[in-house]
């Protein structure tokens, strides 16, 4: 759950262009960044555009922040990301540190995929249908609630770095596997394990009884949840063939939220930490069409210029919501700390973190 708290604002605005021009804005961030010194630390997703990024004092994929914001002692984090990350931070961070989303409408809509009451509802539907033991496992683009659900039932968190290790630790502990927001990723993973498709099926909390019979779900080790993430619906198998046929060398690399035929057809596939150090590994001239967001493509493609990377996809697969973070509010950030009045404050209740750390520990303890 998200709690605003310290002020009677429901929601912090930008700096208005009226009051300063962009320019402006980046020199105002640097100044008061640099006057809160160590009272202060922003965190950076990889998704975030460069007027962003060059204010981070770390960048990092879900998994990398997660463990940095655990080892924090600032007592302000203001994370340049999504809700969900700053859930996660603010469950991770210790007693008495805030942690600022700049924009509270940053969400994201495969985390809007899934809530409690539809989880809940699976849960007793998957349950009724069979006997063997489901450990719930979710991955960490999801509400805190959700976090909390897998914490109860005896599951885990995963992210697209350590997926593989947490799938196989829960299949370990029980024989069948539900997988939640992002069908794609288990689906790949679960593949890339020796599961073949034809033991995976898609639960959708849109159809009665999720679309399965309590046949299908006896058959399957694996239920998916029908969610995925629209950014990485913008690749496509017709994009990889038309890279090949105009450049046999170029390697493609997609992330495996993408779908089951693209990631087929890539070259490579990884995290958002793979796609980095495999390009940053490569010898120079090597030629790379990455399927992934935007805005990490470009910032690869400005550091390594001795080498071509480009977006798999001819348009501009943009994570709008990531987008959401500009610096005109992470200027207002600054400012409301500076004041001594945060708002923006991201709180998650007690119950939920509680149940959500369980599995937030397994995850680390795992990875």
């Amino acid at each position: 759950m998200l709690e605003l708290f310290e002020s009677s604002a429901d929601y912090l605005p930008p700096i208005k262009e009226s009051e300063l021009s962009d320019e402006e804005v980046l020199k105002e961030i640097t100044s008061i960044k640099r006057e809160l010194g160590n009272d202060v630390v922003v965190l950076g997703h990889h998704y975030q555009q460069d007027d962003i990024v060059q204010f981070a004092d770390y960048t990092g994929d879900s998994l990398a922040l997660a463990k940095e914001a655990a080892k924090l002692s600032a007592p302000y984090v203001i994370f340049c990301g999504v809700h969900f990350m700053a859930e996660t931070a603010d469950m991770l961070t210790k007693p008495g540190q805030k942690v600022i989303l700049p924009d509270l409408n940053a969400g994201c809509s495969m985390a809007d995929m899934a809530n409690s009451e539809q989880i809940d509802a699976a849960w007793e539907r998957l349950n009724t249908a069979t006997e063997e033991k489901i450990i719930p496992v979710t991955y960490i683009n999801c509400s805190a609630e959700l976090k909390a659900f897998v914490g109860k039932y005896e599951g885990s968190i995963c992210t697209s770095s350590n997926a593989q290790k947490i799938i196989s630790w829960a299949l370990d502990k029980g024989e069948k596997l539900l997988f939640f927001p992002d069908q794609h990723l288990g689906r790949n993973t679960c593949f890339d394990m020796g599961i073949p498709l034809e033991k995976m099926v898609i639960y959708d909390p849109t159809k009665p009884k999720g679309g399965l019979t309590d046949e299908q779900i006896k058959d399957a080790k694996v239920i998916l949840w029908h969610g995925f993430c629209s950014v990485h619906q913008g690749f496509t198998t017709s994009q990889i063939k038309n890279v090949k046929k105009d450049s046999p060398e170029t390697t493609v690399i997609v992330h495996p939220e993408c779908r089951f035929d693209v990631v087929q057809g890539a070259d490579l596939n990884g995290s958002t930490a793979y796609i980095i150090e495999t390009i940053r590994k490569a010898p120079e001239g090597s030629k790379f069409a990455v399927g992934t967001e935007i805005n990490l493509v470009n910032r690869l493609a400005n550091k390594y210029t001795n080498k071509k990377i480009f977006s798999l996809s001819p348009y501009q697969c943009l994570c709008t919501t990531m987008y959401r973070v500009r610096p005109r509010w992470l200027l207002a950030s600054f400012k409301a700390i500076k004041t001594g009045t945060p708002i923006n404050v991201i709180k998650v209740e007690e119950d939920i973190k509680r149940d959500s750390l369980l599995a937030l520990d397994r995850m680390m303890t795992i990875s």
